[in-house]
């Protein structure tokens, strides 16, 4: 009786001692999880990641003076861009953004409106920020835009858990079997044609098409269903080896919040450098803003927080 007790005892420790444990790795898998921003001062804070935290509408959604629709991987710089854009501009206090897919985004221009979960977001933009050949595109295809400003370049680079347990060496490796992938999905993100065009630089179209298919179907390659800030988070879970991304993702994880990952340089010959253009809007429903706001895109101060977060001038 006094062994079994003993054996018992024995078992409800272990079982803390798991439970602990666990609930150590849920607090640091947690601390991973987004917004990655600082919320808004005021009011009640409420968010409960993964199951009540927005990640990728910030600011005022209610009546704002100035809506901008940004291409999803400058999620990182909104905070410190809106800041500044307030001081040098403090007419304009109620600024909305969103940092979704620019696929996505176009979407909803198109539709009128964003539905997520229970919210319906029927706010017209009026700046698009995109790559530059995708903003020329959708100018020649739907004719939107009234003016635009290039103000960031970025290139292409591989995430990969610090010590890079699976050694990638390059996109090549993005190819092997046991390398499991993150991928932006091609149906809207432009960084995915991009992220293809360097696979087939580095390995033809047979590197493109063993991770773009074959190891999309066997499931070693996973499409995200946001957008990139998906693929470091996949990379800090450990459910992804590696993922390429626009090298500002690398360097805002490893730099600014001092994530356990590392940067994998892909070469200049393989790689992709996209510019960045914020377009305004024809119909933008606060016109004075918009042109204050393109303005305010192209000064030292904006270029100086774009260059905080790793981006690169619009010029070389």
């Amino acid at each position: 009786m006094l062994l079994a007790w003993k054996r018992c005892r024995r078992c409800v420790s272990l079982a803390a001692l798991l439970a602990v444990a666990c609930g150590v790795v849920n607090a640091a898998q947690q601390d991973y999880l987004p917004p990655w921003n600082p919320p808004p001062a005021g009011g009640v804070s409420f968010s409960v990641p993964p199951f009540d935290a927005i990640a990728d509408l910030h600011g005022d959604i209610v009546d704002p003076q100035l809506t901008v629709f940004f291409a999803g991987n400058q999620f990182m710089v909104v905070h410190d861009l809106v800041e500044a854009f307030k001081q040098r501009y403090p007419q304009y206090q109620r600024v909305f953004v969103e940092t979704l897919p620019p696929g996505i985004l176009a979407k909803q221009i198109e539709t009128g409106s964003l539905v997520m979960g229970n919210l319906r977001v029927a706010l017209k933009p009026d700046i698009f920020t995109n790559g530059k050949s995708s903003i020329a595109e959708l100018q020649k295809q739907r004719g939107w835009f009234a003016d635009t400003v290039d103000y960031a370049r970025n290139p292409l680079a591989i995430m990969v858990a610090k010590g890079n347990p699976k050694h990638v060496e390059g996109l090549k490796d993005l190819g092997r079997a046991d390398v499991r992938v993150s991928m932006p999905n091609p149906q809207w993100e432009g960084i995915a044609k991009q992220i293809e065009a360097s696979y087939r630089k580095a390995g033809g179209d047979a590197l493109d098409h063993a991770i773009m298919d074959g190891k999309v179907k066997d499931g070693s390659t996973y499409l995200t269903r946001i957008h990139h800030r998906e693929s470091p988070l996949r990379v800090l879970q450990g459910e992804s080896d590696a993922a390429p991304v626009w090298s500002t993702e690398a360097y805002f994880q490893q730099q600014i919040l001092h994530r356990p990952v590392e940067t994998i340089a892909i070469p200049a010959e393989q790689n992709v450098t996209a510019t960045y253009t914020a377009a305004r809007m024809k119909d933008a429903p606060h016109e004075q803003a918009a042109k204050d706001f393109l303005a305010f895109m192209a000064t030292a101060d904006a270029q100086e927080i774009y260059r905080k977060y790793g981006f690169q001038p619009a010029q070389p």
